[in-house]
């Protein structure tokens, strides 16, 4: 069973850029695809943000597309989230999530505790 462990998360003004990690253990890193999620308040529903699937292939939600961008480095056990011009409404916990199985938008088997991102305006 794969842990997942978030980090990067922080302050940041408007326009400003953050870069989130999500290390893995426990298992084989390149049998899961990877993806994160978010959820900007308690009451609200958790997110779909980015995906990667095994091969490297990408699936981002429209509204992050050409301001984010999500990697995987195997080697380092590590899925990554560039997040450039960040606007107030991306303000969330974000969470990073991973699957055997699938890939995309729907829901994965394993997630990660959550890493806070502020962004003030």
């Amino acid at each position: 069973q794969v842990q997942l462990e978030e980090s990067g998360g922080g302050l940041v003004q408007t326009g400003g850029s953050l870069r989130l990690s999500c290390t893995t253990s426990g298992d084989t890193f390149s049998d899961y695809a990877m993806a994160w999620f978010r959820r900007p308040a308690p009451e609200r529903q958790r997110q779909f943000v980015a995906a990667v699937n095994w091969g490297g292939l990408t699936y981002y939600d429209d509204s992050v597309k050409g301001r984010f961008t999500i990697s995987r480095e195997n080697a380092n056990n590590t899925v990554y989230l560039q997040m450039n011009s960040l606007k107030p409404e991306d303000t969330a916990v974000y969470y990073c999530a991973a699957d055997r199985d699938r890939w995309g938008t729907g829901d994965y088997a394993y997630w990660g505790q959550g890493t806070q991102v502020t962004v003030s305006s």
